[in-house]
């Protein structure tokens, strides 16, 4: 790697970092490096496809056809999913500046607030969740394959063992991105994006057609009864949308890293998210309705929707296309990541692509996926209300370290120095994992104390500002 630049104060390069100590410092890698500028070629176009790859998925559609089925109208539904969209929106901006200014990733720019060695801490925090994501997508992935064999060959269904060989065949497909490294990536978004916007809008045409229109598949009303009953349930389903993707706000930077300008990722970011995920998410609030009307009861799995076409030809090819959205956005949001996270651990030793196969083991097995998509209250309430708790604190800590503490300045040598400028207390900032632990602490309190339930109900943004106030103060 050629010698990379040291952004200034204003984001101009004002001079060269020292390449060869960086290089000889056991903090380092390749896959860790910061980028130079002659290597950041991603557009607004890269974000904004990277977005819609990563929004239209089966995971997407699932937690907005899991708010139906736990009683919400299409209106409540789609106002909880782009409201969650746009809150998430604002720590995923302002973590995002940091890789774009210093071509740092993730669990390198974590190293300022938590200390060389103390990021190991959120690092590998986050990298568990991007493998239980992994998990469940891949899991996801096996089960739509299963259904294109059963379509394609009716004896497959009776078959014990077939889904978990379909699991497994998809699992392995990941292991081969993973060893062809990030440029696949960005294959992946350029051929599916566009394509899998159509697919979406076709189940829709399915659905309204098979419903009777619009009119007659969007005319449930909401079962809550009162206000006081909606928003018992909205409020943790607003806090499970943020924490859908509250694991891309901390990790952004492995993305941002690559731009070519912040307006680049900021522009590519605040038109595809939200909107995107609110047009999938619709689909998803749509079509659910649709089977009640359809098939006499509410399916909230699109895979299961998808077996019940009855036409074979549609059927494979609505599953191929699912299935090329379930490995973009797993290889996008939940490889990518923890691969690099994995590599903080020990960068001589651990590799991007060993990281990545780590991944695959850990989120593919020990995470048993297929309990936590039992239901659709396991995976909003228990998966992704419970993590957000963990997330929330982390965000609250690092954005408060760059924005209000450092003023954005960051001496990128000495990421990757013991001894530097960020070696704290034996390479950890104790103050950091204390306000870790009291944002965490404040938000579980609710999952323990019933008459605190509403902590954990806002797990994600109560970890943030408890976090936040005690990393601000401690810092003082």
């Amino acid at each position: 790697m050629s010698p990379a630049e040291h952004p200034g104060q204003n984001g101009i390069h004002s001079g060269v970092l020292d390449a060869e100590t960086i290089r000889s410092s056991s903090l380092y890698n390749e896959d860790l490096a910061p980028i130079p500028s002659s290597r950041r070629s991603w557009s607004t176009y890269n974000y904004a496809a990277l977005w819609v790859a990563m929004s239209v998925n089966i995971p997407t559609y699932m937690l907005a056809s899991g708010m139906i089925a736990g009683g919400m109208s299409w209106k409540q539904a789609i106002f909880t999913v782009f409201l969650g969209n746009v809150l998430v929106l604002a720590p995923m901006l302002l973590n995002a500046h940091a890789g774009a200014k210093y071509g740092i990733p993730f669990p390198v720019f974590a190293r300022a607030s938590f200390g060389v060695l103390g990021a190991n801490v959120p690092a590998v925090l986050r990298a568990l969740v991007a493998c239980g994501w992994f998990g469940i997508n891949a899991w996801i992935g096996g089960a739509a394959i299963n259904v294109m064999v059963t379509v394609l060959v009716p004896s497959w269904g009776t078959y014990a063992p077939g889904v978990w060989i379909c699991f497994g065949g998809f699992w392995l497909l990941h292991v081969v991105v993973i060893m062809r490294g990030i440029r696949t990536l960005r294959f992946l978004q350029g051929i599916t994006a566009p394509f899998l916007l159509l697919i979406g809008v076709a189940l829709l045409a399915w659905a309204v057609v098979k419903a009777g229109g619009f009119g007659t598949m969007l005319a449930a009303p909401s079962k809550f009864q009162t206000f006081g009953e909606f928003f018992r349930f909205f409020i943790p389903s607003l806090t499970s949308v943020v924490g859908f993707w509250a694991t891309v706000a901390l990790n952004i930077p492995d993305f941002t890293r690559y731009a070519r300008s912040q307006r680049a990722q900021v522009v590519g970011q605040v038109l595809a998210l939200p909107t995107t995920m609110t047009l999938y998410s619709f689909i998803g609030v749509a079509v659910t309705s649709a089977t009640t009307i359809i098939f006499g009861q509410t399916i909230w799995d699109p895979v299961q929707v998808l077996a019940r076409l009855g036409n074979p030809g549609a059927v494979v090819i609505a599953m191929a296309a699912l299935l090329l959205a379930t490995l973009n956005v797993n290889v996008a949001a939940n490889l990518v990541s923890p691969s690099n996270d994995f590599s903080n651990l020990s960068p001589r030793l651990i590799s991007f692509r060993t990281g990545g196969l780590i991944t695959c083991v850990v989120g593919g097995f020990l995470f048993q996926p297929w309990k936590l998509l039992a239901n659709y209250s396991n995976y909003i309430f228990g998966w992704l209300l419970g993590y957000s708790g963990f997330l929330g604190p982390i965000a609250g800590v690092m954005i408060c370290d760059y924005f209000v503490i450092r003023k954005k300045i960051i001496l990128v040598e000495d990421l990757y120095q013991r001894g530097g400028f960020y070696e704290f207390s034996s390479g950890i900032n104790w103050r950091a994992m204390a306000a870790l632990a009291a944002g965490a602490g404040v938000a579980f309190i609710g999952l323990i104390v019933p008459a605190l339930r509403v902590l954990y109900d806002y797990a994600w943004f109560v970890g943030f500002a408890t976090s936040f106030a005690a990393y601000w103060a401690a810092m003082q």
